[in-house]
């Protein structure tokens, strides 16, 4: 017996399916045998990593996720907020080592479970189903007893019926039902996350491994878990949210869109751009041409921040500077 999923295919959910295939090849055919994917999916994997722990209420901003990474020491944090950090870029690399496996067993989910939540549970253990009832808001998931029983049944689902989905919606669909049944005492969240985007790197939807997703919960989390709720309350339709998935999906495509566009201007020189140097280009892309002073007012920085901003972003030739020295303004390259 398997897991059936109930839902509808709207005009809504079916228009933004095909708008995420016509982009996505578009993607994929601009990170033909380009130099800079290394940085680009290093750039990914940093993103994921800080949305899916801020999520479940990592402190760590992105820069300080990225110098966990990097192996850069960050003063005046807890040693478990790192350890969230890198058990997460660890099931990163767990997922995208294993992203051409063609079943997913209860053993591949203990040891992603494993792997994420090592050392940061604060009940039940790692790599194991609960053998508690847990309470997730007001949300009471299935009794521990049923836990392996309806973990069989998604799976079952999942390697044998789903295939006949577009991964769009296979994947968003594993993320539900994995939170619904709840089925660990602790890192439930950061686990169905990561499931869901294994299905899209199986798959072969994100073959490069650059889409964040979670960029897009984590931006909104109170939207997010209304979208999860919204399931349960509409007896189990998961209509409405794949509807907002895909919009998701829609959304992050468009942002790694502009990152490849950004990205491949560059000939030699490769730049990874922080979120305020996306503001910036994006504010030039809107203005035209700005002069100093009202580049570090739009963004709220000093004069020195916004140079620091700047400098990378001309020395890649994304940016030039025109006119005199004294009335010079910034434009897009």
């Amino acid at each position: 017996m398997s897991y059936q999923p109930q839902f509808t295919i709207t005009p809504a959910l079916l228009a933004r399916v095909e708008q995420i295939a016509a982009l996505r090849e578009r993607i994929l055919a601009a990170t033909v045998q380009v130099p800079w994917i290394p940085a680009l999916q290093k750039d990914t994997r940093t993103r994921n990593t800080h949305s899916s722990t801020a999520i479940e209420g990592n402190p760590l901003t992105l820069e300080q996720v990225r110098a966990v990474e990097e192996g850069r020491e960050i003063p005046a944090v807890a040693q478990r907020a790192k350890r969230e950090v890198t058990n997460y870029f660890a099931g990163l690399r767990f997922i995208e080592t294993e992203s051409r496996k063609k079943s997913i067993s209860h053993e591949d989910v203990f040891n992603l479970h494993r792997i994420l939540a090592a050392e940061v549970m604060d009940q039940g253990t790692a790599g194991r189903y609960r053998t508690i009832r847990v309470k997730v808001g007001r949300y009471f998931p299935p009794a521990p007893e049923d836990v392996s029983g309806l973990m069989f049944e998604l799976l079952t689902w999942w390697n044998k019926e789903s295939v006949i989905l577009s991964p769009v919606l296979s994947s968003a669909i594993v993320h539900y039902r994995f939170e619904a049944i709840h089925p660990f005492a602790d890192g439930n969240g950061r686990t169905g996350r990561a499931l869901a985007l294994w299905e899209l790197y199986r798959r072969g939807f994100d073959t490069h491994h650059i889409f964040s997703v979670d960029e897009f919960y984590w931006e909104d989390r109170p939207r997010y878990y209304q979208a999860l709720d919204a399931v349960r309350r509409d007896g189990e339709n998961l209509t409405g949210w794949l509807e907002y998935t895909a919009e998701g999906l829609l959304s992050t495509l468009e942002r790694v869109w502009t990152r490849v566009q950004n990205l491949s201007v560059q000939s030699t020189k490769k730049l990874v751009l922080r979120p305020k140097q996306e503001q910036l280009l994006q504010i030039l892309r809107d203005n035209k041409s700005m002069s100093p002073s009202e580049i570090w007012s739009a963004l709220g920085i000093s004069k020195q921040g916004a140079l620091d901003l700047l400098n990378p972003l001309i020395d890649a030739g994304l940016v030039k500077r025109v006119g005199s020295k004294k009335s010079g303004r910034y434009i897009l390259a």
